[in-house]
């Protein structure tokens, strides 16, 4: 079903998203409006007091202030894998859903993990650097192949397993850690500890996920169990490293090599000035957050997270949503509207709602429910007129938190 949208829908893009992503909005006759990096609080809330949708990446924070003074959001779209940058439970309450694109820079991010355990383990920063200054230094002194070396993972998600399966193409042996029971792929070993792979491990890379309780989980006593001259790589989230205590145990030796490429803090713009504890080490390597910002992940997460807005919109699909139960109703021919309604997970919802439509005389011809901890959602398909009393008392049901009426091209 693709639904017709009476008024003209608007969403506002921050921080460049590709300009795949303006053709789904357009096709759907959604308003555009893009916004050059991130801004701060005030200018959000300002911004998007109109707007129905907003799509952003890692620099924008939508904050229980900015969800709260924004009533008119109804989804929020995350032009990256992380959605730590926004308010997930103040958004639900409000009845705001999100998407994002959990595997769409994938490989993007794998493929430079991979070249920088070929770089560290080369000693390639501090070779080039020199060069660069005009002095030869031809010597294999501290270089290695990365082959027979032992990578060990601590996440072993999405891009731990498709980082596990290319190091060990390349020979290296692999072992890694996660807090969740993992299938392991190829010949990894899965470890029962984080101290073990540590231990064991020529280079460590992470990549957990952006939970509050990821916080400073690598730090001074995480670096002390590390084998001394290893390699360390972090592409995950930059907070979950005490960047302090890395650059002690770099200036000190016990690690070899670090490649970075998040920071607890970040410049919000291109432009704006970096500091950090980690420069000027010689094997490092400081890349400005670009995991995932390759020409081919960014096509791919404009056209996934724009088709899931739309969709959204126009259907009120909620497939692989992050925080509101995943529904998709399928098309049916003879109904004239849909009603979408999120509510609070409460017994009895679904049976208040079909009594009205029943009382009003509405006709049903496809419905389906989901739940996920407080909250609920029903897609009904109707074929009959639909009152409006109908839908007022629906959205004056105190268990309503959004309801939105779709009409269809048989309407």
């Amino acid at each position: 079903m693709r639904a017709t949208v009476e008024r003209m829908t608007q969403v506002v893009l921050f921080e460049d998203p590709h300009e795949v992503a303006d053709n789904h909005f357009v096709d759907a006759n959604i308003n555009v409006t893009r916004i050059n990096g991130s801004v701060d609080e005030d200018q959000l809330i300002e911004i998007l007091r109109d707007a129905d949708m907003v799509g952003i990446r890692s620099k924008t924070s939508l904050t229980r202030r900015v969800l709260e003074s924004c009533p008119r959001l109804s989804a929020i779209g995350a032009y990256c894998i992380g959605t730590n940058q926004i308010d997930i439970p103040v958004a639900t309450e409000n009845g705001v859903a999100i998407f994002n694109a959990p595997y769409s820079n994938t490989r993007s991010v794998v493929e430079l993990v991979i070249s920088d355990i070929i770089a560290l383990t080369r000693r390639i920063p501090p070779k080039n650097s020199a060069l660069q200054r005009g002095q030869w230094q031809k010597t294999a002194t501290g270089s290695h192949e990365v082959r027979g070396k032992t990578l060990g993972i601590i996440g072993y998600g999405n891009i731990g397993t498709q980082l596990s399966v290319l190091a060990e193409a390349l020979g290296m042996k692999v072992i890694f850690y996660d807090r969740a029971e993992r299938l392991a792929m190829g010949n990894a070993i899965a470890c029962k500890t984080q101290e073990e792979v540590l231990q064991q491990a020529d280079v460590v890379s992470l990549h957990v996920d952006g939970r509050q309780s990821n916080i400073n989980m690598f730090g001074e006593q995480q670096f002390a169990q590390m084998k001394p001259g290893a390699l360390f790589i972090n592409l995950a989230r930059g907070f979950v490293v005490d960047i302090d205590a890395l650059a002690k145990n770099l200036e000190s030796g016990h690690i070899a090599g670090a490649a970075v490429d998040v920071f607890p803090e970040e410049p919000k713009k291109n432009g704006d000035p970096f500091e950090s504890p980690l420069l000027g080490f010689d094997n490092t390597i400081l890349t400005p957050h670009i995991g995932g910002s390759t020409l081919e992940a960014q096509y791919d997460i404009g056209k996934f997270v724009s088709g899931k807005l739309v969709d959204y919109v126009l259907s009120g699909s909620t497939d692989m949503s992050v925080n509101i139960p995943n529904l998709t109703l399928p098309t049916s021919d003879v109904a004239r509207y849909r009603v979408a309604l999120i509510h609070r997970n409460n017994p009895g919802v679904l049976a208040l709602v079909n009594q009205t439509f029943a009382e009003q005389g509405v006709n049903i011809t496809g419905q389906i429910l989901g739940t996920e901890g407080s909250i609920g959602y029903v897609l009904t398909d109707i074929s009959s007129e639909l009152p409006v009393e109908a839908v007022t008392a629906i959205r004056d049901m105190e268990e309503t938190i959004n309801t939105r009426v779709l009409t269809t091209p048989h309407a």
